[in-house]
This record gives structure tokens, C-alpha cells and sequence, in this order.
């Protein structure tokens, strides 16, 4: 009796080692960024410190205006975009209780033309800057933002890139990774090029 119990919690050991392991490299359906940097809401945001400060809802028009993004001599384009109403959607893990109080998500998924290249862009819509920098803490671990419906089954989770911007009551996330196991891409240019995206919260500034 002793020892099966003993094999079969080798067994079970080993699995949930192996489901680790395709979590952490991008293997599974929620893979989350290799590499992640996160940063909290400043005093230059004050004037949208919160959506009653900044109550007009964002649209796609507003955040994703052109068919492409592009930075350094590289050009991501764009290959559909979401609203998503319930922000939970568009994340897993511990980051659902972070989005608590969001009234919208704004999605876009972009590539290269080589589509060697995949990404997306969000933008959360939350109550106050303390709840936003309260999600960019969240994606730091025990879970991250969804896939984008349409991201190439190559997108590379685990040589991906990730970017959080806390910014008054909103959060940016821009995420990129290579396509496919070849060699090595610089992911620096598409990462900038979707970053940039966040600029238009600097507008909301001086409305």
C-alpha cells in the first residue's frame, strides 16, 4: 500500500512539474511573458487619477486610429480589434480579482508583415490610479492577460516580452513574441512600436 502511494505521488509530482513547465514556457492556452516589466501611475497623471475626473468611456477609434504601428524601421499591423465590457475576459489567475471595478478593455492584435512577430496591445479602464497600480502588481505574477482571439499558435510565450503602464485610471499592456521556434528575434522595435499605443491617455490630459 505504501508503496503505491508512494508512486502514485511521483506520478502526480511529475505531472504538475510538467504543467508547470509548459506554463512557464508558453506552452499552455494562458501563457504569460518571459519577460515583464511593470511601472506604477506618477503625479503627472493626477488630472485622471480616477474615471470621475475622466468619465467618457475610450473607444476604438480613439486608441488603435491607424492600420499599423511602427518604431525603428519596423511596422506592426493590425489584425482586428475587441471592447470587451467584462475586463475578466481578457485575463487569468489572481490578475481577475485585480480588474474588479473595470468597465472596459480595449484589445488589438497585431504582426510583421514576415509574421514573424506577434502582438497585442490592451488598455483597462479602471475606477482609480490606486486600482490601477494595483493591476500592474497583479500581472506580476499568479496570472497575466489573455491571448487575443487569432494569435498564431507559434506565439512564443516563453521568449515573449511584456510591458504595464499604470497611467491615472487606465493600464497599458503591450505584449510581443516571436512566431514559430526559429532563430533569434529582436523584439525591442515591436515592443516600442506597440508600447506607443499609450500615448493617446496623454491626450485625455488636457481635455
Amino acid at each position: 500500500m505504501r508503496k503505491w502511494i508512494a508512486v502514485a505521488a511521483a506520478v502526480l509530482l511529475t505531472a504538475a512539474g510538467a504543467a508547470a513547465f509548459r506554463w512557464l514556457a508558453g506552452g499552455e492556452e494562458t501563457p504569460r511573458a518571459a519577460t515583464f516589466r511593470g511601472e506604477r501611475t506618477t503625479d503627472h497623471y493626477i488630472p485622471i487619477a480616477t474615471r470621475a475626473l475622466d468619465p467618457e468611456p475610450l473607444t476604438v477609434a480613439e486608441v488603435f486610429p491607424a492600420d499599423s504601428v511602427a518604431s525603428g524601421g519596423t511596422t506592426l499591423l493590425r489584425a482586428g480589434t475587441e471592447t470587451l465590457t467584462g475586463c475578466a475576459e481578457a485575463v487569468w489567475g489572481t490578475v481577475e480579482t485585480a480588474v474588479a471595478g473595470c468597465t472596459q478593455a480595449l484589445r488589438a492584435r497585431y504582426a510583421t508583415p514576415d509574421g514573424r512577430v506577434s502582438g497585442q496591445f490592451l488598455i483597462f479602464n479602471l475606477a482609480d490610479s490606486a486600482a490601477a497600480d494595483r493591476l500592474v502588481a497583479a500581472l506580476k505574477g499568479g496570472g497575466f492577460v489573455r491571448t487575443a482571439p487569432g494569435t498564431p499558435e507559434g506565439f512564443d510565450g516563453s521568449r515573449s516580452r511584456a510591458q504595464a503602464r499604470a497611467l491615472g485610471h487606465y493600464v497599458t499592456v503591450s505584449w510581443v513574441a516571436p512566431v514559430g521556434t526559429g532563430g533569434r528575434v529582436d523584439l525591442t522595435e515591436p515592443q516600442v512600436a506597440l508600447d506607443s499605443l499609450g500615448f493617446v491617455i496623454q491626450k485625455r490630459l488636457v481635455k
